[in-house]
């Protein structure tokens, strides 16, 4: 469980390769990773998390006070299902969010909850699910700029002990993967992964952005971008003092990349 240390402190905002759902009840390098993270940060006033899960035509925000636990995914085993992360939502958050992000327009959401993309991280984060949960949607009409920007608006909250999070994965095309074992990152992969790492710690927010120049790399490592936007979000709430801190990196079965960084 993260420290419990004074939420006057600026929270980090922090991007996960979330990975497989069984990602939740592993123990394995990059869930220690984020047991680990938590345990550097602040502990927060609330969790707004932007998962890739969660992708729709315009833009909303969980309002209820008690966002149910969605198994959004097949054919995993029995003891996943069974899986509830019973966090409180934040009524009052959302309706701060929705404020903050105008001019863009933000529904409150009351039927949704909290998928898989966010409680599969916020387990390993607050595993007494004792953090008000909070989720963003992600509009698939708007381009990437529009997410990076909506990430600038929502950095206030970064000062008023709201973590921000990411969730997704850099690399993510399930078409390609190998599943056999130890399968390093396909050329392809491993190259723009490369450019994700080095645009970072150049804090070159434009290259993050405009990604999809990177041409086959890209297009191949994004062939949809709802696992890479939630990206740009927190990438939105960098500021002159922040640094990028890549907590934990790793590919696997060749085409999904684990990269975590801390801002």
């Amino acid at each position: 469980m993260g420290a419990k240390l004074s939420i006057n402190k600026r929270m980090p905002a922090i991007f996960v390769g979330h990975g497989s759902p069984m990602n939740a009840i592993s123990d394995n390098r990059y869930t220690r990773a984020w047991v680990a993270r938590s345990a550097l940060m602040p502990r927060p006033r609330a969790l707004l998390s932007v998962s890739a899960h969660w992708f729709t035509r315009g833009t909303g925000v969980t309002a209820m006070l008690a966002p149910k636990t969605i198994h959004d995914f097949g054919g995993f085993p029995e003891e996943l299902y069974q899986v509830r992360y019973p966090a409180p939502g934040d009524p009052d958050l959302a309706a701060e969010i929705q404020s903050l992000l105008k001019p863009a327009t933000v529904h409150l959401d009351s039927s949704w909850g909290l998928d898989h993309g966010t409680w599969q991280v916020a387990i390993h984060l607050f595993p007494d699910a004792d953090v008000p949960v909070v989720q963003l949607s992600i509009d698939a009409t708007q381009p990437p700029q529009f997410h990076y920007d909506l990430g600038r608006r929502l950095a206030p909250l970064r000062d008023q002990g709201i973590l921000i999070l990411g969730s997704g994965n850099i690399v993510h095309n399930l078409g390609t993967l190998d599943r056999r074992e130890g399968t390093p990152a396909f050329d392809w992969a491993a190259r723009f992964s490369d450019f994700v790492r080095e645009s970072l710690l150049r804090r070159d927010h434009p290259a993050l952005i405009g990604y999809a120049t990177r041409g086959k790399d890209a297009a191949l490592s994004v062939p949809t971008p709802e696992h890479y936007l939630p990206l740009l979000y927190a990438l939105g709430t960098q500021n002159d003092y922040d640094s990028a801190d890549i907590f934990v990196e790793g590919c696997e079965l060749g085409s999904l990349d684990m990269m975590s960084v801390a801002l």
